[in-house]
């Protein structure tokens, strides 16, 4: 039996305001993502009929999953309580060599999952676009850019790795601003590329393919100077032999089945789409989208920004600190969440607008995609806190307890998509999803509470019941700065870009004063690391 030292007596408490400002550094890179995968979407709905974008984006389903799967959700969320415990206890050398080991065997997993996929893209299809082969061109269109996205796993899963060495090292720039190239690429690609892919004979929507390659590629380039400077640029080496490695993969098989609940969802949701009419695939995709905007903005970078400090606070075995912090990110995230969703359903007809009501994209998809919308917007505050607590079982080492409610989740799914999308066709499916999540998440707080005993909820109570107050006051003013817009002319008129822009902001600063006169201390965090930000 192997003899571990001893773990530092001293304890780093992590303040409220330093996950703040760790916090503050990823939703800023993945704002400015979130803002360019906007207009990516705007460009590739405007660029291409949707026909088009229905198979590009079944077929980036695939890849998309395995890449949360097999990259940034389970390798990192496994990764970092891993990488944590080996500096505290046996030091950062053997650190380092873990995570050598680890890249090298993820390589080997990967490339085997990629070629996999190039290999059996046309059964995979089948089993998730089944109602694709009412058209063979669809189809066939489909079949060949999945074995182009495939390739994409493999660039994504490296890129997650480094993305979780960086978060483990409390590096947070580089992994949080690298995926916007992503976005780059592939407006370029809608922009530059689709007219020269087309010259060629080939469909001008491969164009999207290429560019998600490129994109890939350059988010592993972007992050090579941060490891550099953290001693983390290391040759891979395949260790599957390695303990770390072998509890790494252990951790992962039920995080795998976990997360893999969610994105079988997806991939159930896209599966009944093809089932409804053209279009639906992309009503439910653009719908999503403008839904993690905030979703990924806040709640992913109070995740990720908790995970380090929960993970230490767990290694170095003090529970009540754990704890705090749980709840302080549980508040931050609901104090961002709660409002983003009351403000996307009262703006679902204008978002879409604003975004997408240009160029192909008619007034009937529009009114198509805000009833995705309404209904993928009213689950923001769920799906985010889900994100908030699951963390606080992986710093833990606890990746089987989740399972249990992603499980609830799946059935929850599947029995409501199967009744709803008859009579509300895709809009079925977005219900579907937020009435799961919120199964997920009233199951994950009654685990927690019998895994963690009594996590001191009334301070969390007393936030959400400042925000809901603030929230409410906020939709009235964006309902009734919103009722002034000509939403029917389109996204490129004026008036309807003036008045969506100050609508937002009329919405920010309602939102904002009423929980300062209320107190809020998630204000006063967010302030002081604001403040902490300039004077650096």
């Amino acid at each position: 039996m192997r003899i571990l030292p001893p773990m530092s007596a001293n304890r780093a408490r992590t303040s409220g305001g330093e996950i703040v400002r760790r916090a503050g550094v990823v939703a800023t890179g993945t704002l400015s993502s979130r803002i360019l995968g906007a207009v990516r979407d705007a460009v590739v709905a405007a660029v291409f009929a949707l026909a088009a974008t229905d198979a590009f984006w079944l077929a980036f389903t695939i890849p998309n999953a395995l890449r949360v799967l097999l990259g940034e959700g389970a390798v990192s969320a496994a990764f970092v309580p891993v990488f944590t415990e080996v500096r505290e206890r046996e030091g950062m050398t053997r650190a380092k060599e873990f995570y050598r080991n680890l890249v090298g065997a993820m390589a080997v997993v990967l490339f085997l999952v990629t070629l996999v996929g190039v290999l059996g893209a046309p059964w995979i299809v089948k089993a998730y676009a089944w109602g694709f082969q009412r058209d063979d061109a669809l189809f066939a269109t489909t079949v060949s850019l999945t074995r182009m996205l495939f390739p994409y796993i493999f660039l994504m899963g490296i890129s997650a790795l480094m993305m979780g060495a960086l978060f483990a090292s409390k590096r947070f720039a580089a992994p949080a601003f690298a995926p916007a190239l992503l976005n780059i690429s592939l407006i370029a690609a809608a922009l530059i590329l689709a007219p020269m892919v087309s010259e060629l004979g080939w469909p001008a929507i491969f164009s999207l393919a290429i560019g998600a390659l490129v994109g890939g590629g350059l988010q592993v380039l972007a992050q090579l100077p941060s490891l550099g400077k953290e001693g983390l640029l290391v040759r891979p080496k395949i260790g599957f032999n390695d303990i770390y490695v072998r509890k790494c993969a252990r951790l992962m098989v039920p995080l795998l089945a976990g997360l893999g609940v969610y994105q079988v969802n997806v991939l159930l949701s896209r599966l009944l789409a093809s089932f409804l009419p053209t279009g639906s695939v992309s009503y439910l995709y653009y719908g999503q989208r403008l839904a993690e905007i905030p979703q990924g903005m806040f709640a992913l970078a109070i995740a990720s920004a908790a995970l380090p400090s929960l993970s230490q606070a767990v290694a170095q075995g003090d529970e009540d600190e754990a704890k705090r912090l749980f709840r302080h990110a549980f508040r931050l995230s609901l104090f961002v969440a709660i409002p983003s969703a009351v403000a996307l359903a009262v703006l679902a007809e204008p978002a879409a607008t604003v975004f997408f009501g240009r160029g192909r994209y008619d007034a009937a998809a529009i009114h198509e995609t805000t009833r995705s919308l309404v209904w993928q917007a009213a689950g923001i505050w769920a799906v985010a806190s889900v994100r908030t607590i699951v963390p606080m079982f992986h710093a833990h080492n606890d990746t089987r307890t989740p399972v249990i409610a992603s499980a609830l989740n799946l059935v929850a799914f599947m029995s409501l998509s199967l009744v709803l999308m008859g009579p509300m066709q895709h809009a079925g499916l977005a219900a579907a999803t937020t009435a799961a999540a919120i199964t997920q998440l009233v199951a994950l707080l009654w685990l927690l509470r019998r895994r963690a005993g009594n996590l001191g909820m009334s301070e969390v109570t007393a936030s959400v019941l400042r925000v809901l107050i603030a929230s409410g006051v906020m939709g009235l003013v964006v309902w009734a700065c919103a009722s002034l817009g000509r939403w029917e002319m389109g996204g490129n008129d004026p008036r309807n870009l003036a008045i969506f822009a100050a609508t937002v902001v009329a919405g920010l600063f309602s939102y904002i004063t009423v929980v300062a006169a209320l107190g809020s201390p998630e204000l006063r965090d967010l302030r002081a690391a604001i403040r902490r930000r300039a004077r650096a």
